[in-house]
């Protein structure tokens, strides 16, 4: 029987695993840390009985994927929730936007603005099944919806900055750059509407769901398939070098391309491993859970019904944050990401008392203290938010990476979205799942189509493999 070892139980790790024993290969999973799930683990960090996610808290692109639909995820008890609205942008004086899943409704609430939002979220959204179908694999390969694919690249391929120029008043040019600054790039950057793009087209078309108890009911569902196939997961193994697997037909990695290059060490052909070491990293995050009573008392009315709200105030405040950070300089008033998972999910909730997830971009490997930069933010939309604080419980950049060592300087998303970068992750390669080693691939978010608990570099790692092992 042919045979696999899974490194790393992120999600794309335990997508690798489940799509392989899936197909009759015996698998073992093997994580460093004491419990499964990587990026997608919750925990009470706070006070007992509130559920926080310790990373990944929404999954706009984890809900009707080729790994999605292969697998029956719900029967293992994993159950979506969604929040009236997908996500909000506070401003000052009570004045704010909010996008809903309807195009028509959010561009109805957006004034002289909603035509332009329409003509770009509507179309794309009604083809985003099709876009899907091409920008969750490997950048290079033939289309199968070239034109469709087209329109979607022609706004991507755009600077924010240049984007955001079609909208004019203060509302509708914020409620982009919130979502533009997914990215962690300057927005007068080639490319820095990517991820605005994407992330604004998918929550109309998907809406920006959380799992019902919290992220980590992404890894029990997979988790629990995995065992009625046979497969095994051990935790608080540490895999240093291939040599300690022995000899399993298929390895698959779920860490940073580095640490991948390390733990193949001279087995690597020299270019690739050069390529793994030089991959870059983006800026950092500094995370801080609340818990808070009654939740936030936004003076944006629709701030409160939001599943994500993003704190930093006008396009052009937000846009001179972003260059900072990547510049190494903190600014005084952060890009926050705010996480109300509880206004979907109340189960996470206890007595009154909400889950707060907050973190803000800061340069990478920031050393400082960024909680009051945080809290001022959030005081300056929602006076009183002090206030309502129970409990806090802080991550900095440095804890990022110790908890997950995939998040190397705090970097969240497993590499910086330079325009290179975001297209030939982790390089340049028509299998970029591949490591030069035959059996061996790498399937952490470094490799396409990168960020997010969907667990499509895993799956698609995986049928690399098993594709090679047909032939």
């Amino acid at each position: 029987m042919t045979d696999a070892v899974v490194v790393g139980s992120g999600p794309n790790g335990l997508a690798a695993a489940l799509t392989l024993a899936a197909s009759g290969v015996q698998v073992t999973v093997l994580e460093a840390a004491d419990t499964i799930g990587g990026g997608t683990r919750s925990s009470a960090l706070t006070l007992p009985g509130l559920v926080h996610d310790e990373c990944s808290g929404f999954h706009p692109l984890a809900v009707d994927t080729p790994f999605s639909r292969s697998f029956d995820l719900a029967s293992h008890g994993l159950t979506w929730r969604w929040a009236d609205i997908e996500w909000a942008h506070p401003l000052d004086h009570g004045r704010g936007a909010a996008v809903w899943r309807s195009v028509d409704a959010t561009a109805e609430r957006l004034g002289s603005d909603g035509r332009s939002w329409r003509r770009i979220f509507g179309p794309l959204s009604r083809r985003f099944d099709d876009i899907t179908e091409d920008f969750l694999r490997p950048m290079l390969h033939v289309p199968r919806h070239p034109v469709k694919l087209g329109r979607f690249g022609a706004y991507s391929m755009l600077p924010a900055a240049v984007l955001a120029r079609r909208w004019s008043t203060p509302e509708a040019r914020a409620l982009f750059a919130g979502v533009a600054a997914h990215a962690f790039r300057p927005f007068g950057s080639p490319v820095s509407s990517a991820i605005g793009v994407a992330l604004g087209t998918a929550a109309h078309r998907y809406g920006w769901p959380v799992a019902e108890g919290g992220s980590a009911s992404i890894g029990r569902a997979i988790t629990a398939q995995l065992g009625e196939l046979g497969a095994k997961v051990e935790t608080g193994v540490t895999v240093r070098s291939l040599e300690e697997l022995g000899s399993p037909d298929i390895v698959m990695l779920d860490v940073a391309p580095a640490a991948a290059a390390r733990i193949v060490g001279d087995r690597m052909p020299k270019r690739i491993s050069r390529a793994l070491t030089r991959y870059r990293h983006g800026p950092g995050s500094f995370k801080v859970e609340f818990a808070v009573q009654g939740g936030v008392p936004w003076t944006h009315e629709e701030s409160r019904r939001a599943g994500t709200v993003h704190v930093g105030g006008t396009f052009e405040e937000i846009a001179g944050t972003e260059k900072d950070v990547l510049r190494g300089r903190m600014p005084e008033r952060p890009f926050v990401l705010v996480g109300q998972q509880f206004v979907a999910d109340p189960t996470r909730s206890r007595d009154g008392v909400h889950p707060l997830y907050t973190y803000a971009h800061v340069p990478a490997g920031y050393t400082g203290d960024a909680t009051t930069a945080i809290e001022q933010q959030i005081e300056r939309f929602a006076p009183g938010f002090r206030d309502r604080v129970l409990a806090r419980h802080v991550t900095s950049t440095a804890g990022l990476e110790q908890h997950n060592a995939n998040y190397v300087g705090g970097d969240v998303v497993t590499g910086a979205n330079d325009p290179l970068q975001l297209v030939f992750r982790p390089r340049l390669a028509l299998d970029p799942y591949t490591v030069g080693v035959d059996g061996v691939y790498l399937c952490s978010a470094a490799t396409p189509p990168g960020a997010g608990a969907h667990g499509m570099c895993g799956y698609n790692a995986a049928r690399s493999a098993l594709d090679r092992l047909a032939r």
